[in-house]
């Protein structure tokens, strides 16, 4: 059941948010790496099985450290919480597998920064959506996609009339990702945030290594150089950051949630310009502005 965030949940949990911004922020890099090495589907499976190995301590100590003092465990307690678990589970992990795969897919083909930049879209993307489900959009919205739409013409069009093969692939992931977002605002109040993080992991594992034993061969040799790539996108980006999404999300209003988890955008960029030396043009950061605006003032 939704309940109302004092001033001060409020801020902590926009806090944790914006944590979780900086970590995916950083990740792009490590998935651009990782991109040179194995396929998407491969990079995919394997994060997630790492962050799964990762959160089941996690969830086992915590229920132990809530049970020592005495405390009441948010973990499901009946019929009606499980069953929002494992639907909650099945929905946000469809959905983060198919915003993923287009992620790491599209990140192989453009710059870090374009790819943060274009994935923070979704922040412009949500409340259109919800226009499908008769809640009714300010005009000023419209504006907000003009701006978004003008900024990635001149972020990522590589002619006249063209996206580049990874940016649009970005643009997918960022339809995909808004998805995500409503499933997590949906179900996180009615269950245990970790184990429905635990649980929508599980079901992108599942689909991503369907997809590898399908699509991509293995090579041991890929897997050694993108080793370090998949432990830090399972760990951090995986089970920290999207766990740190659920709680955050939890009776959080989507729109701050929104506007904060799209700060990974400006992280993404920093991180390319100093890991990877991906530098900027004035074209594509005058684009990178506009998009940004959008993102802001879609919020306001």
């Amino acid at each position: 059941m939704e309940k109302t965030l004092t001033r001060r949940e409020e801020l902590v949990h926009t806090l944790v948010l914006i944590l979780c911004a900086v970590i995916w922020g950083s990740a792009f890099v490590a998935q651009s790496i990782g991109a040179e090495f194995v396929g998407p589907f491969t990079f995919l499976a394997l994060r997630n099985w790492v962050a799964m190995i990762f959160l089941l301590p996690v969830i086992l100590l915590r229920d132990r450290v809530i049970a020592m003092k005495g405390g009441i465990s948010d973990a499901p307690a009946n019929r009606y919480q499980w069953k929002m678990l494992v639907l909650g589970g099945m929905s946000c992990g469809t959905f983060l597998f198919l915003a993923s795969v287009s992620q790491q897919a599209g990140i192989s083909l453009t710059t870090t920064a374009k790819a943060g930049f274009i994935t923070a879209q979704y922040v412009v993307i949500v409340p259109l959506i919800s226009v499908f489900f008769g809640k009714k959009v300010r005009s000023g919205i419209w504006l907000c996609v003009a701006l978004s739409v003008t900024g990635l013409y001149l972020l990522c069009m590589n002619g006249p009339l063209e996206l580049g093969t990874g940016d649009s692939l970005m643009l997918l992931c960022a339809f995909l990702f808004a998805l995500q977002i409503i499933c997590v605002d949906h179900f996180s109040p009615m269950t245990d945030p970790v184990r429905l993080s635990f649980a929508q992991f599980f079901m992108t594992a599942l689909l991503a290594t369907a997809g590898m034993l399908l699509f991509e061969p293995l090579s041991v040799t890929g897997l050694k150089a993108a080793a370090g790539s998949i432990v830090y996108a399972g760990v951090m980006s995986s089970g920290v950051a999207y766990t740190l999404q659920i709680v955050g999300q939890q009776n959080l209003n989507p729109t701050v949630a929104s506007l904060s988890m799209s700060l990974e955008s400006v992280f993404s960029a920093i991180c390319g310009w100093i890991v990877l030396g991906q530098a900027l043009h004035t074209r594509e950061l005058a684009g990178c502005g506009l998009m940004f605006a959008a993102i802001v003032l879609s919020q306001l």
